[in-house]
């Protein structure tokens, strides 16, 4: 009896070179309540999920709203406090209004391809209500939209938890992604 295996090298020399830990950075603290706790839903999942492709879900990081009376200013501090606990050899994906938009198979080939390029940390920043500052979407790697409508900070983290999952489904090859 002989047995065929198919195998993704790429994957597995990723693996072998450990996993892409992936760091959500957000401005603004969640709340306890339903949306966090669906946040967190899709998050575990990710984790479980992409933690056998490569892919491990490290954290949610909050850091504080600037409190400043001006919206660059905001922007200025809150770009500051993050930008001192980014990981500096690590890429940073950017969540903005004015990035591409991705659907949903491109998102996942991204992660894959920065995955199977052996990179090791991957931050992406959510902003506060103002946005992000300038500096921030310059340095990003990648600067993604969720869609041409404005979301509250809250729901984001949903939809990008949800995203997460849903690329390491297209990823695995499970059947939870239908196009």
């Amino acid at each position: 009896m002989s047995c065929i295996l198919n195998f993704d090298v790429d994957l597995l020399v990723a693996i072998k070179r450990g996993a892409m830990r992936v760091t959500i950075f957000a401005v603004g603290r969640l709340k306890a309540g339903p949306e966090r706790e669906l946040a967190a839903r899709y998050l575990d999942r990710f984790g479980k999920t992409g933690s056998a492709l490569g892919l491990s879900f490290n954290r949610v990081v909050e850091l504080p709203e600037s409190r400043a009376s001006n919206a660059d200013t905001r922007k200025r501090e809150e770009y500051a406090a993050l930008s001192k606990i980014l990981p500096d050899d690590g890429l940073l994906l950017v969540l903005d209004e004015r990035g591409k938009s991705p659907d949903s198979n491109t998102f996942a080939n991204m992660l894959g391809s920065w995955r199977d390029a052996g990179k090791r940390d991957l931050a992406i920043a959510i902003g506060g209500a103002d946005g992000h500052d300038k500096e921030l979407v310059d340095r990003a790697d990648a600067v993604i939209s969720l869609g041409k409508m404005t979301w509250p900070h809250q729901i984001v983290r949903i939809l990008l938890g949800e995203q997460l999952y849903r690329a390491s489904t297209i990823l695995a090859g499970h059947p939870y992604h239908r196009n």
